[in-house]
C-alpha cells in the first residue's frame, strides 16, 4: 500500500511558484525518488549506466535528452537522481540552468550523502531551494496538504498509525508493512549499508571498522549527552577524530546532535550536545525511544519551517550545572517559541519545565506525554506550562 506523501505537495507548490531547481536530500530510504518522480515528466539517475553517458556528455546532450529543444504547453519537470556522485555535479547544474533553466523545472535528488560532497568551487546560490525529507510523522499521517502556517489543528491519528510509529519507525517500507520480522531485517540492512556503501565512499577503508565500533555506541545512547572525551576513550582515537566522525554520521543522517540552548539561561551548559538517532524503531528503552520519536518529530518541523520560509527555527535542549533539564526547546529567529518534556506517563508538571518556562520566557511550555489519548484541543492557546497527549502535540507540527 503507497501512503501519500507531504513532500509531494510541497514540491508540486514549489514548481508552481518558483523558478529555481528544487534540491531533495534526506536519509536512505526515507522515499526522495518515489516522491519525486511522481511529480517529475522524467527521470534520470547517476547509477543508471546509460543515464549517466548522457549526463557526463555535459549540458547540451542532457537538454536533447530531456527534450528541451520542442516547444512543450507547459514546462516539463525533470527528475536527476543521485547526481551528486558526479564529480563536477555543481558546475554541470550552474551550466544546464543558466542555459536551459527557463524551459525545464529540475528535481534534484541526493542520498544522505548531498552535503558530504562539496568538491569544486562553483556556486549554485540562488539557483534552488533545499527541501530536507523526513520519514512519517504524527502529522504527516494525519495531512499531507502544504502548510501555509507552521502550526495547525490538532487533528487525531488512528491507533494502529500510531502503534506502527512506535513500533516500526516512520521510514515508509517498514511503517507501511508493519512486520516485526521485516522492520528488523530493513534495519539491518540500511545500517549495513550505511556503513559498508556511505561511509566507504567519504572515509579512508582502514577507519570503518573502528567507526562502525562507534555507530554500534551511539546506536545505543540516543537521547544521551555526548561526552567527546569519554567517547574518544572507548574507540580508542583522538578527541579530533570522534568529533569529526560524529559530524560525518550527522550529515550521512545515521543520527543528529541537539545542542543546549544558554542565552539568559544562569548556569546553563554550554557545551554538551545531546545525540539521537533518526530511526527510532530499534531502540529498547521505552523512554529514550519516546524521547527519541519527539526528538525526530520536532526536527522534522523546525526543518521543514524553515526550508519553506516561514522563518529561522532551531531545535535546542536545556540543562543546567543543578542537573535540572528540560527535552527540548524551538527556538523561532533567535528566540525561544516553547519548551517540551517528555514524560511516558507522569502527568505532574516537571519542576524543571516550570524553571526554564520561567528563565527563557518561552511562550509556550509542554509536558508531552506518550500514553495520554488525543484530545481534541488547541494546544498552543495555553500560554503556561501544561501537560498534553503527545500525540495532540505532535498532530500539530508538520
Amino acid at each position: 500500500m503507497d501512503r501519500p506523501r507531504l513532500y509531494s505537495s510541497i514540491l508540486r507548490d514549489h514548481l508552481a511558484s518558483n523558478r529555481q531547481m528544487a534540491f531533495v536530500s534526506g536519509p536512505r530510504q526515507v522515499g526522495k525518488t518515489t516522491t519525486c518522480r511522481s511529480v517529475g515528466d522524467s527521470y534520470l539517475s547517476w547509477d543508471n549506466a546509460d543515464d549517466r553517458r548522457e549526463i557526463l556528455l555535459g549540458p547540451a546532450a542532457l537538454a536533447s535528452r530531456l527534450g528541451l529543444d520542442r516547444l512543450p504547453e507547459r514546462l516539463p519537470v525533470a527528475v536527476l537522481d543521485e547526481l551528486h556522485k558526479h564529480g563536477a555535479w555543481k558546475r554541470l547544474l550552474k551550466g544546464f540552468f543558466d542555459s536551459y533553466g527557463e524551459r525545464v523545472h529540475l528535481v534534484v535528488t541526493g542520498s544522505s550523502r548531498l552535503d558530504v560532497f562539496r568538491r569544486g568551487g562553483d556556486s549554485l546560490m540562488g539557483r534552488y531551494f533545499l527541501y530536507r525529507m523526513h520519514p512519517f510523522s504524527v502529522a504527516e499521517c494525519v495531512r499531507t496538504g502544504a502548510p501555509e502556517q507552521p502550526i495547525q489543528p490538532a487533528t487525531p491519528i488512528t491507533d494502529d498509525d500510531w502503534t506502527a510509529l512506535l513500533e516500526h519507525g516512520g521510514f515508509p517500507e517498514p511503517f507501511v508493512r508493519r512486520e516485526g520480522r521485516f522492520t528488523r531485517r530493513w534495519r539491518s540492512l540500511r545500517h549495513a549499508l550505511l556503513a559498508k556503501e556511505d561511509l566507504r565512499e567519504v572515509t579512508r577503508v582502514q577507519e570503518l571498522g573502528t567507526l562502525e565500533t562507534l555507530m554500534q555506541i551511539l546506536a545505543e545512547r540516543s537521547g544521551s549527552q555526548m561526552v567527546y572525551a569519554s567517547l574518544a576513550r572507548e574507540v580508542g582515537v583522538a578527541l579530533d577524530t570522534v568529533k569529526r566522525w560524529v559530524d560525518l554520521l550527522s550529515r550521512l543522517h545515521f543520527g543528529f546532535l541537539v545542542r543546549p540552548w544558554f542565552a539568559n539561561v544562569a548556569k546553563a551548559l554550554r557545551k554538551e550536545p545531546k545525540w539521537f538517532l533518526r530511526d527510532w524503531s530499534g531502540i529498547a528503552d521505552p523512554g529514550a525511544r519516546a524521547e527519541t520519536l519527539v526528538a525526530c518529530h520536532l526536527l522534522k518541523a523546525v526543518e521543514g519551517w524553515t526550508d519553506l520560509g516561514v522563518g529561522e527555527f532551531e531545535l535546542r535542549y536545556l540543562r543546567d550545572k543543578q542537573q535540572r533539564e528540560v527535552d527540548f526547546l524551538v527556538v523561532q529567529d533567535r528566540k525561544p517559541w516553547f519548551l517540551v518534556e517528555v514524560k511516558q506517563g507522569d502527568t505532574n508538571l516537571a519542576p524543571s519545565l516550570l524553571h526554564f518556562g520561567a528563565a527563557t520566557r518561552a511562550r509556550h511550555a509542554f509536558q508531552a506525554v506518550m500514553a495520554l489519548p488525543f484530545a481534541a484541543v488547541d494546544c498552543f492557546r495555553a500560554e503556561r506550562p501544561c501537560v498534553v497527549p503527545a500525540r495532540t502535540l505532535l498532530s500539530q507540527l508538520l
